[in-house]
Formats: structure tokens, C-alpha cells, sequence
């Protein structure tokens, strides 16, 4: 609904100069500042002399809309041919007609024009709190109605001093303008400046933890010598080969041993630690049981079982497969996770289990006990160098503080993770989760099966070259091994329904289509469904994102991928998939 206030004809170029005025003096009785006043002023002028220009004639209708948002309108229409090619005008494509100028000055515009004529309706949004009802309305349109006829000169005087301001305005802006570009100049060689200082210190830092690596490296392989030394003449004089030692020799030569054990111990983190870092521990694959690990590590835990009140159980794990990884740094990092689990244990029991999580198919090893527990804030700094949360055990429960850090580069250099739950005297639960691997019994191989040596073939879907050379240059040195590459989902899925594919490396941000859609149509078609998928991706995935990719036989971040690790995930694949046995796949 709309209250009308005035109408003006147009007939001649001299009622441009009345449709101007009224324009400007409704605007500035209904609150509208001088900027706004302006613009409306000169939309309505522009639109006006459309429609004497081009229609010969027309009328300009003033009114105030009450409903919705309150706003002046101006409607001006004509009787004329209408407008030709619309769409380019509004564009501005069209020189000449001004339309395109005047829509950019108003709040709303709406244009309809066909051979019956034209109807333009400019609108200008009144001031918050305006308060306007229909006795106002009509004073106001009694006052425009009955105001003198403006002077020309007056008028074009009037519209010189806008221009004047609308000039000085523009020149205000402009050298606003130039400051920012200055200060964004300024800003911007700051910037850079300060990119060339961090790359300067993320390069000192790079060498300086290179030469810390090396030096651990080359240090513990000298204390390691002597250490060797006197825990072997240490041995000997326990062992009374040189004749019997009084009582109290034999307590200070135990004393003596213990000590180049505990020495050696941290040797051997630090090594482990410095080849880690230095990407130089190499992961030794091999086939073993769980139950044969728990075994090895039952023997081996046992001694450290000094506290009658705490009990140490392995429960039997049931149904699970034949595992292929290294057998030796899974059992270091449980020996960590069991010798820590007794030391801040004071009663109750320490339990080592081990379960199948079949979605994504991933051991767990845990680790529980009833110990005192580690504070939430702790969580993550025990995972940190030679850092300890202090307790009222600390004192009888020695360590050096790499016995979790270790632990959980180990698991990452296995594909895995390492986690903790704990709160304070709730005890403490780590869970070292890694892919499983399962393979078939020694010997035999499921119907079908291919024979060691023929060629492999493993599509890759992913849309960045860096990252098809990077896995390419990771499998370049095993044999037998053939790959076929695509940069878009789509071209992947045609790929794989035309040829006879291993295995496929699937990244998740593809250009056409997600990774995650690529996976669920590979598993839709009978054709494609039985194809191992590893997806390789540098996503940090949610609990959500894992479980929708729950067909993959396994997620690789590309962020820690490594030769070792991409061999280790195809071998996996192809030991549940064909059966056959892998060994030396690093060249």
C-alpha cells in the first residue's frame, strides 16, 4: 500500500528541472540526508528524460510505501515504443540511456517495458524511525502541491553545488584510496620481510635439529661401547669367574649393573629417537600373532613385576588374524606402555588386550590400568622430551621421559596412533591403533590366487601432479608393479571400469567429484566392489569423515606418508586380497 503525494507532468525539457526539484525537496521532508537527497534527485532527473527523449512525454508519481519497509517512491511512465533489448540497457551494454546509472543511485528499482509503454520505479529507503502516518502524509503532499514553481537558475545553481560536493567527495575518497594502497604497500613488504626471517629461522632450525640428531646419533653409539663393557665385566664378576666377592661387593657390583642398564635403556631411546627424527629407522615387516606377541611380552614383563598387590593380565585375543608389520617396535612400544602401567600402579591390576575394529579393519592394543592417573592438561605434555608430570610416585618411579614420546613416533612410522585416557585416580587407558594386515596361513593360497612375480596393476585418482610423482617415486622401486593415473573422479571411475586394477589410491579433493562419492560408486558396481581402495589424503578426517569411508581398506595421510608406509598399505591389501607372501618391497 502507498500513500500518494504529488504527480508531475512531463512534457517538456523544462519539466526536468520541476521533477528534479520535487524529487530533491520530498527527499529532505521525509529525513532523507543530502547525499541520499542527491541521488534520488538525479535518478528521478535521468529517468525522466528517458521518457521525454524517447517516449515524447510522460509523468513522474511521488509516493511514501507504508507497508514493509518504509521507502519514497518515484514511478515514471511513459506511453511510448518501450525499450529494445532490455537486458543489454540494464547492463549498461546500451550507451545513451542512463538507466543503468540511475539503478546504482536507489535503494530498489523495477523497469517493466513493452509496446504499450515504460514504468520505472525508483525507491529510497526512508531513515530508521521514521514515523509516518496519513495525516502527515497529506500535509506533506498539500505543501508540495501548492509550492512555487522552482527557478531555473536557482536549479542549476543547486545542481552545480551538488556536483561540487559529489567532486570534492570523490577527491576525498580518492586520496583515501592512495593512503591504503600506501599503507597496504607498506604492510605488504613488512610481510615479506617477515616471510624471508621465518624461512631464515625455520632453516636454522632445520639444521640445528639435523645436528642434534646427529649428535645423539653419533653420541649413544659411543656410550654404547663402554656401556657393553661394563655390564658384560660386571656380569663376569656376578657370575664369580674370577673367584667368589664378598657380600658387600656383590651388592655394589649390582648396584653398578643396574646402573649401565638403566644408562643403556636411555641410550637406545635416544638412538631410536634420533633415527626417527632423521627418517632413518626402518620398518621391518614380518608375519606374527597376537597371541604370540603376548607371549614374548608375558615372559619379558613379568620380572618387572616386583609389587604383589598389582597384577599383570593378557587376556587371550580370540579371532584375530595374523598381523604383517614389525613385530619388534609393536612389542617396544607395549613394553613401554606395561613398564610405565606398573610403575604408577600402586594396586589392582595392569590389563593388555587387543580387539578387531573391522570398519577400516584396525587393531587396538590396550593398555589399561588402575593406576594414579594423569591430569587432561597432561595429556599431551607426556608425550613431550624428556617431560614428566609430577606425582607422589615420581620419586620411586624413575624414567627419562622418552619411554612415550618413542612410543608414539614409533606408531606413527607404523601407520598407526597412540592414544591416551586418563583422569586422576581413575587409572589410564593408551591405545595403540594400527592397520591390521592380515594374512593367509603359510603355504596356502585362496582359489585364484596370483603367483609371486606377475605384474600388479594400481590405478591413482588424484588431481595434483606434486602428489602422483611423490607415490609414484615411493613405488618406483618395487617390481611387478604397473600404474595408471587420473586426475578427476570421473576419468577414475572410467579408468577403473575399463581395466583390471589391484588396488586403487584414491585422494579425497578431486576438482569434479569427492573422493568419498568416488568410493561409494566403486563399491556400488559388482564390477568394482572387490577392489582394494586406499585412500591418500592430506584432510584432517573426523570421527564422521572415517566412518563414511568405512569401505577403504585404509586411510594414509599424505602429511606422514612414506616409502615404507605406502608399500606397507598395498602389501596389506594384497595379502587379505590375493594371499600371496611379501617380503623385501623396499628397494
Amino acid at each position: 500500500m502507498e500513500w500518494p503525494l504529488l504527480t508531475v507532468a512531463l512534457a517538456e525539457p523544462e519539466d526536468l528541472v520541476l521533477a528534479r526539484h520535487r524529487a530533491r525537496q520530498v527527499a529532505a521532508q521525509l529525513g532523507l540526508d543530502t547525499a541520499a537527497q542527491t541521488r534520488f534527485a538525479a535518478s528521478v532527473s535521468e529517468i525522466a528524460r528517458n521518457a521525454i527523449a524517447y517516449a515524447g512525454g510522460g509523468r513522474v508519481a511521488f509516493s511514501v510505501r507504508r507497508d514493509g519497509l518504509p521507502a519514497l517512491l518515484a514511478r515514471v511512465s511513459d506511453s511510448g515504443p518501450g525499450i529494445r533489448d532490455l537486458d543489454a540497457v540494464l547492463d549498461g551494454l546500451v550507451p545513451g540511456r542512463g538507466i543503468a546509472s540511475a539503478r546504482r543511485l536507489v535503494d530498489e528499482f523495477a523497469i517493466s517495458s513493452d509496446a504499450s509503454g515504460t514504468s520505472v520505479t525508483l525507491a529510497r529507503h526512508l531513515p530508521d524511525g521514521a514515523r509516518l502516518n496519513a495525516a502527515t502524509v497529506a500535509r506533506l503532499a498539500d505543501c508540495l502541491q501548492n509550492g512555487q514553481r522552482p527557478n531555473p537558475a536557482l536549479e542549476l545553481q543547486t545542481q552545480n553545488a551538488e556536483l561540487v560536493a559529489s567532486l570534492a567527495e570523490l577527491r576525498a575518497r580518492q586520496e583515501d584510496l592512495e593512503r591504503l594502497n600506501t599503507e597496504l604497500e607498506d604492510t605488504n613488504r613488512g610481510v615479506v620481510a617477515l616471510y624471508a626471517e621465518l624461512d631464515g629461522r625455520a632453516e636454522q632450525l632445520r639444521q640445528a635439529s639435523e645436528l642434534k640428531s646427529r649428535f645423539l646419533s653419533n653420541m649413544t653409539h659411543e656410550f654404547r661401547t663402554p656401556l657393553n663393557s661394563i655390564l658384560a665385566l660386571s656380569r663376569l664378576l656376578l657370575d664369580r669367574v674370577d673367584g667368589p666377592l664378598a657380600p658387600e661387593q656383590e651388592r655394589q657390583v649390582s648396584y653398578i649393573r643396574r646402573s649401565a642398564e638403566s644408562l643403556t635403556e636411555l641410550v637406545n631411546d635416544l638412538l631410536d629417537l634420533a633415527k626417527v627424527e632423521a627418517g632413518k629407522l626402518e620398518v621391518q615387516p614380518g608375519l606374527f600373532t597376537v597371541s604370540e606377541l603376548f607371549g614374548a611380552l608375558r615372559g619379558m614383563m613379568k620380572p618387572l613385576q616386583q609389587n604383589q598387590a598389582v597384577e599383570l593380565v593378557f587376556e587371550e585375543p580370540y579371532g584375530l588374524p595374523p598381523l604383517m608389520t614389525d613385530e619388534a617396535k609393536v612389542a617396544q612400544i607395549l613394553r613401554n606402555l606395561i613398564s610405565n602401567a606398573l610403575k604408577f600402579t600402586e594396586r589392582g591390576e595392569v590389563r593388555v588386550s587387543a580387539r578387531l575394529e573391522r570398519p577400516g579393519q584396525v587393531i587396538h592394543f590396550v593398555v589399561a590400568d588402575t593406576g594414579i592417573g594423569i591430569a587432561g592438561e597432561f595429556h599431551e605434555v607426556v608425550f613431550q622430551e624428556f617431560s614428566q608430570v609430577a606425582n607422589r610416585l615420581q620419586g620411586q618411579a624413575k624414567g627419562t621421559g622418552l619411554g612415550l614420546p618413542l612410543s608414539r613416533r614409533l606408531a606413527e612410522l607404523l601407520g598407526g596412533t597412540l592414544t591416551l585416557r586418563s583422569a586422576p585416580g581413575a587409572g589410564s587407558t593408551f591405545t595403540l591403533s594400527l592397520p591390521a594386515a592380515p594374512a593367509a596361513a603359510s603355504g596356502v593360497s585362496p582359489a585364484g590366487a596370483a603367483q609371486p612375480g606377475r605384474v600388479r596393476d594400481v590405478l591413482l585418482i588424484d588431481d595434483e601432479e606434486t602428489s602422483r610423482y611423490v607415490v609414484r617415486q615411493m613405488l618406483s622401486g618395487w617390481q611387478h608393479l604397473r600404474m595408471r593415473e587420473a586426475e578427476t573422479g570421473a576419468e577414475g571411475l572410467r579408468l577403473a571400469r575399463a581395466g583390471h586394477f589391484d588396488a586403487i589410491l584414491l585422494d579425497l579433493r578431486l576438482p569434479d567429484i569427492d573422493g568419498a562419492v568416488v568410493l561409494d560408486r566403486l563399491q556400488a558396481d559388482p564390477a568394482l566392489a572387490e577392489i582394494p581402495v586406499i585412500v591418500c589424503t592430506s584432510s584432517v578426517l573426523g570421527d564422521v569423515e572415517r566412518r563414511r569411508l568405512g569401505h577403504a581398506r585404509s586411510i594414509l595421510s599424505k602429511a606422514s606418508l612414506t616409502r615404507e608406509g605406502a608399500q606397507r598399505a598395498l602389501a596389506a591389501v594384497w595379502q587379505d586380497h590375493v594371499g600371496i607372501p611379501v617380503g623385501g618391497l623396499a628397494e
